[in-house]
């Protein structure tokens, strides 16, 4: 293997460990390749509001690849390098044919501006101050990151296989979450067509990346990247398709790959 010219890596259940931390040796490691000149890009489906938190380890490109590939972030500026939206009518029209399909079904809504929420949308996390509850027709009043959909009684798999049959590839279906949470995305709109256009910008071909991911939302970056690796304990889908398997997530497995791949 070549040595590569750009990192990139999935987050939850990839490089931050399973209490929400980013270890000191793991830190140490980014900061180590970054001062290489190789630059670590984030590409995580996490909302703008829960990557901030890792925004510390972000090197000098200053660039995270958030909410699946909607949005290039500019850490240094603070403000949306890339945005890739939603058309409103589109994703109603898929959402009222998966609510008939899958009854149960209920919506979510990303944004620049947060999330937004049916009344019936049972979120896990937090939720931050000023959140909206309403109908999915009021929602996509904003221009639309992501178009969430939850079902409370199906497993993950099974709701998306269910929800697949219903979009018909007019948007992008995926999941990273244990529970049935799908994350829907703009046609053409995932982490490896948004990580292309941010690779091209630095000068660097698919050939000399070197991914990490654990999920099924992680697999057209690891098939588009020149050399991936699955975690340990990631999807066995993703095993399946990765080039090579890196300790867990809780062992620092990123992080001890790239001190082996940079001779650390």
């Amino acid at each position: 293997m070549t040595t590569p010219r750009l990192v990139a890596t999935d987050l939850d259940g990839t490089l931050v460990r399973s209490d929400g931390s980013v270890s000191p040796y793991t830190a140490g490691v980014l900061a180590a390749v970054e001062a290489l000149g190789v630059p670590v890009v984030f590409v995580t489906g996490r909302p703008l509001r829960w990557t901030e938190v890792v925004f510390e380890h972000v090197g000098s490109h200053g660039l995270a690849i958030v909410s699946n590939g909607a949005l290039v972030w500019d850490v240094a500026r603070h403000e949306p390098r890339t945005v890739r939206t939603m058309d409103a009518a589109t994703a109603l029209a898929v959402s009222e044919e998966l609510r008939a399909a899958v009854p149960g079904t209920s919506f979510a809504v990303e944004s620049l501006d947060g999330i937004d929420l049916e009344p019936g949308f049972m979120e896990r996390a937090e939720l931050p101050a000023g959140v909206r509850r309403a109908p999915i027709e009021e929602l996509f009043d904003r221009p639309a990151l992501k178009l969430l959909a939850r079902h409370e009684e199906l497993a993950p798999e099974e709701f998306w296989a269910l929800a697949e049959e219903v979009v018909q590839g007019r948007l992008v279906v995926t999941w990273s979450s244990t529970t049935a949470l799908l994350e829907i995305s703009a046609p053409g709109v995932t982490k490896a067509s948004t990580l292309e256009q941010v690779a091209a910008g630095l000068g660097v071909e698919a050939a000399d990346v070197i991914a990490f991911g654990d999920m099924p939302n992680d697999l057209p970056m690891l098939t588009w990247a020149g050399t991936s690796y699955a975690m340990a304990d990631a999807h066995p889908s993703v095993v399946a398709a990765a080039d090579h398997v890196a300790p867990g997530h809780d062992d620092d497995g990123v992080a001890r790959v790239l001190a082996g791949v940079f001779d650390l």
